[in-house]
């Protein structure tokens, strides 16, 4: 592959390296996001690189996915392979040259060994362990390389801890110092017997190769890190500052699950999230400004971030707060980008469904219903955008609800009505002012509270209880459909 970037020679270089095993969640993104703004804050580089050495547990689709998610949130990276005149990610696949490289390294520094061992072999070795109440662990028989040259010629390379020195420290600029002792640190794997290697060789050979500066990850790999030092110091590299992020729990404080509301990244692109309201929801989950700020542009974020306001204690995800925030975000928008959004959710709720007698989709139109409804939207799925605006675009409308609002009974509801339509049957001026005044007038004729008599009308013609305000609405929709639901609403009352 050819390979360029923005040559950036900026000492910040981060990385967000996923492993296409499986569709990219909260908190996987969270990382990539931290890694992105990291980069964009300080001037640096953000590097996207798949971890795809598992072959195995490969999920087809998933590459795509992650790639979709960045671009969603619009994380763009700063090198790669050329792909079409843009940047496409490394893949550590392309890239085993320089493991097996290390790794003959090692093998010839007596820093690692061949070891054959078959599952079987492993699988009893950690049955005796557990007997005895050991922790399961290689016990390095293969480090012996005369009981290693008489096993079969095919297995795995380990890593030849070594059995004295010093407690290996990991400096972390979050938590500070984490100190573990040699003695627990196994011989474990750096090349697997399909010669791709593991995640721990891979990564550490990758983020020299790349010159990463800032190893910023989750905290459930700060056990591993260890091993990778050991790793830095036995080929000869410098290792990288750590920053291990906090864990996102959820609300019960338990380990962030389904049924949190937790799914992968675009489903809640599909559910109607937009993605700047997303983008801010997850970097608040381990990282704050101060204690009072919450909603923040894009460009406050890269202008405020830090690794210092990063926290320690795990963060926790509330959908509640998730579409607070998205509703706030969509109450920012103008009304053309409402309306450019109603249209987008519309066409795929019909696409998708195929209502019949929809119509009045054009822009226009659209930029008359938005103003109404701005304030009624928490998400713009296409479902709640077609729940929400219905009324609007169908040309018959169907009552699932009884057409007697409180105050009324049948016949109370259906002599209202009846008097509304001859109230506004010779209207020609169908607009706001106009019907208010009609309407009023007729309730203070009828007896009837105001409220009373427009929840009938509001009924009739939306369909719903709850529509947006009823002047505008009858605006909008048109003194044609307007009189049409009417009759409909009385002829359902007298035959109902």
């Amino acid at each position: 592959a050819c390979y360029s970037s923005r040559m950036n020679n900026h000492p910040v270089r981060v990385r967000y390296a996923p492993s296409p095993t499986g569709y990219p969640h909260v908190g996987n993104i969270r990382t990539a996001l931290f890694n992105w703004l990291y980069a964009r804050h300080t001037g640096g580089s953000f590097i996207v690189r798949i971890e795809d050495t598992d072959q195995a547990r490969s999920i087809e689709g998933a590459l795509q996915n992650i790639l979709e998610s960045l671009h969603w949130l619009g994380l763009d990276w700063d090198e790669g392979p050329e792909v079409g005149g843009s940047y496409g990610p490394y893949l550590q696949s392309q890239r085993l040259d320089l493991y097996g490289s290390a790794v003959r390294k090692l093998v010839e520094q007596g820093d690692a060994y061949h070891c054959y061992c078959t599952p079987e072999e492993l699988d009893q070795m950690r049955k005796e362990q557990q007997k005895q109440s050991l922790p399961p662990r290689y016990d390095r028989r293969c480090r012996d390389r005369e009981y290693a040259k008489a096993k079969a010629e095919s297995g795995v390379v380990r890593f030849a801890t070594p059995l004295q020195g010093p407690p290996v420290t990991t400096h972390d600029l979050i938590r500070g110092e984490v100190t573990v002792e040699l003695s627990v640190i196994d011989d474990f794997v750096i090349l697997k017997s399909d010669n791709f290697p593991t995640y721990h060789l891979a990564n550490v050979v990758d983020d020299h190769e790349m010159r990463i500066s800032h190893v910023m990850r989750a905290e459930e790999w700060l056990p591993s890190t260890p091993r990778h030092l050991l790793l830095y110091e036995a080929l000869g590299y410098k290792p990288p500052a750590f920053a291990h992020m906090p864990m996102i729990l959820g609300p019960d404080r338990a380990k962030l699950s389904k049924r949190h509301g937790a799914a992968a990244l675009l489903e809640f692109r599909d559910l109607g999230y937009l993605p700047d309201a997303m983008l801010n929801f997850l970097v608040l989950l381990g990282w704050s400004l101060d204690d009072k700020t919450e909603v923040f542009s894009r460009e406050d974020l890269v202008r405020h971030f830090s690794l210092e306001r990063i926290g320690k204690s795990p963060a926790i995800f509330n959908m509640d707060k998730l579409e607070w925030m998205n509703g706030v975000y969509i109450r920012g928008m103008s009304t053309e980008e409402l309306a450019e959004h109603l249209g987008r959710a519309l066409q795929a709720y019909i696409a998708k469904h195929a209502p019949p007698g929809t119509s009045h989709l054009d822009q226009d139109y659209l930029m008359r219903i938005a103003p109404l409804l701005h304030e009624r939207f928490k998400k713009l799925s296409p479902e709640e955008v077609w729940e929400l605006t219905s009324f609007f675009l169908v040309e018959d409308l169907e009552y699932t609800i009884p057409l007697t609002p409180k105050g009324l009974d049948k016949e109370g509801a259906l002599s209202a009505l009846q008097a509304v339509v001859q109230k506004l049957c010779p209207i020609a001026q169908f607009d706001v002012a106009v019907l208010e005044d009609a309407l009023r007038s007729l309730a203070e004729q009828l007896d009837l509270k105001t409220g009373t008599l427009f929840g009938a009308v509001r009924m009739a013609v939306t369909g719903s209880t709850a529509a947006p305000p009823l002047f505008d609405t009858l605006d909008v929709l048109g003194k044609d459909r307007v009189m049409k639901r009417l009759s409909k609403a009385v002829s359902t009352l007298e035959n109902g």
